[in-house]
């Protein structure tokens, strides 16, 4: 360690003096390949209407849409995640709009996949945005969301998203054994497993904009998401996603669970993804507006983190602007 007379030998700050060098020995890049963009779809037509709590979010008519895809692909973004609104009229216990082919989310997968092929369309399999009591499945007697009625529904709910022109189906209920039914059903289509999601208090904006938060009330989805606590459970869920047929796994939220990442990438060679979710997005926004930070910095690190934790992807909202960036 020590040259002759010299101190000290090993000088860590030779590689960080100019830009060309840092990023010549970087260990890890953030690429718009790596993003997926959340988008909120409404009905109408030629709606943007802004997230409350979201700055820089807006939920689309299925016109607009399709201009934002074309967008979002002309930047380089790979996939979209589309999360309807449900018209409060059409929410009902079973959450049966769920499974209308023609509901709103299965017109606007179809409807992007014909503008926009070389776009990747993501949509999650819950009941959530479908029920009137806002929970990701149906109701027991006991007042619990039932399990295995639950994974039956969900099962209608994943073929009418996979005919509609799903490209990858990404269960975020929570239920056990639904990755299984799921795969059992429909053998072809790539399945994101939810895998690791927590019961977070970081959903609230992502409620809102979706119209669920008033459905739920002052209920929470603790008997089926995981608690905030546990990590080893992580990689139990994790294991059993994959054992059913999952093809990639989901940990959510990501930047306060980048411990799970690393945990979930460390236990198993398939493609682990992140959500930076609506509470974490919220929280940076607030702080930048505030003046207390840069917000491309402080975004960009934060991709980073999740890159260095081993994310493969990553949903976040900040994906067209930093798209924008990285171009």
């Amino acid at each position: 360690m020590y040259g002759s007379g010299e101190f000290p030998a090993t000088r860590l700050r030779r590689l960080r003096r100019a830009p060309w060098l840092r990023a010549l020995v970087a260990e890890h890049h953030l690429r718009v390949e790596d993003l997926i963009w959340p988008v909120f779809v409404v009905e109408g037509k030629n709606q943007r209407i802004p997230v409350k709590g979201l700055p820089g979010v807006e939920r689309f008519s299925i016109d607009v849409l399709v201009k934002e895809a074309r967008t979002a692909a002309k930047l380089g973004i790979p996939a979209l995640a589309l999360f309807p609104v449900t018209e409060p009229k059409k929410k009902t216990a079973d959450g049966r709009e769920a499974w209308n082919k023609r509901n709103l989310i299965c017109r606007a997968i179809a409807e992007v996949k014909s503008a926009v092929p070389e776009t990747g369309l993501i949509a999650d399999v819950a009941l959530d945005p479908y029920t009137s009591h806002g929970h990701d499945g149906v109701l027991g007697s006991d007042g619990d969301v039932a399990n295995d009625a639950t994974v039956a529904c969900l099962v209608k709910q994943a073929r009418v998203l996979a005919e509609a022109g799903c490209d990858i189906l990404a269960p975020s209920d929570m239920m056990d054994g639904r990755v299984g039914a799921i795969r059992a059903a429909l053998p072809d289509v790539p399945i994101l497993a939810y895998s690791a999601k927590y019961a977070s208090a970081f959903y609230g904006p992502f409620r809102e904009a979706v119209g669920s938060k008033s459905n739920l009330g002052k209920a929470d989805k603790r008997s089926y998401q995981m608690n905030p606590a546990n990590g080893a459970e992580a990689l139990r869920e994790v294991a059993l996603d994959l054992a059913e047929g999952a093809d990639m796994v989901m940990v959510k939220p990501g930047l306060l669970y980048l411990d799970v990442i690393a945990r979930v990438r460390e236990a198993c060679a398939v493609p682990v993804f992140a959500y930076h979710v609506s509470g974490e997005y919220a929280m940076l926004k607030a702080a930048a507006a505030a003046g207390m930070l840069d917000e491309q910095a402080a975004l960009y690190e934060t991709m980073l983190a999740f890159k260095r934790a081993g994310a493969a992807a990553i949903l976040t909202y900040a994906a067209r602007g930093l798209a924008e960036k990285l171009a």
